[in-house]
């Protein structure tokens, strides 16, 4: 697996990362009715609480905690007949700042851990990494555009995540979870790999 250097987290384009507008974020926190389980502490409200997940932290720390959550989120929508919301890059920034997710929070990326996270996570069960691992298309390293931003990744992560979680569990497989500096040390290898890959024409 050809990579390039960890400096390769800062050359795609990425000048939306810590951009988002907080006010903007709290209107799509209303609007795609996250409020309507992410309660005040006081409240007990049926999903973590609103101080738990809006706190100083990291963009990437927080995709990877949004990861984590996505499975029971699609669960509860699927379970009281809502559809899954969707969400622009513009709007997930936005959400990201009124989170309080700051990109200057996120440590650089290793990247050999975060080839032993693909490899740990099973990602090569399905997807694969310049022409290595599983049948499902594109390969990771021609998803340049996913990489560019916390933002971009995470809308990715968003409209991809109910689809795994019920693959992986036809599959018998377990689905997969990031704690700590997983995530950025995983999307920094994936970064790498994209800019190490000749862009199709």
């Amino acid at each position: 697996m050809v990579l390039v250097g960890a400096g390769a987290w800062a050359i795609l384009p990425d000048g939306r990362a810590g951009a988002g507008d907080a006010d903007a974020g709290r209107a799509v926190f209303v609007a795609k009715q996250c409020d309507r389980c992410h309660l005040p502490r006081t409240e007990r409200g049926p999903a973590p609480a609103l101080e738990d997940i809006r706190r100083p932290q990291g963009e990437m720390e927080l995709a990877g905690r949004l990861w984590n959550h996505l499975p029971a989120m699609f669960a509860s929508l699927t379970e009281k007949g809502a559809g899954w919301p969707r969400i622009s890059n513009t709007e997930m920034g936005d959400l990201m700042a009124y989170l309080q997710a700051d990109p200057a929070r996120d440590p650089e990326p290793d990247l050999f851990r975060g080839q032993v996270i693909l490899l740990r996570k099973g990602c090569l069960k399905c997807h694969s990494l310049r022409g290595e691992g599983g049948p499902v298309k594109p390969d990771l390293a021609e998803r340049r555009t996913d990489y560019e931003s916390a933002a971009a990744w995470a809308v990715t992560m968003w409209t991809h995540t109910p689809r795994m979680a019920a693959a992986a569990s036809r599959q018998g497989l377990p689905y997969p979870r990031f704690s700590s500096d997983e995530m950025v040390n995983l999307v920094g290898l994936l970064r790498s790999a994209a800019l190490a890959q000749p862009p199709r024409r």
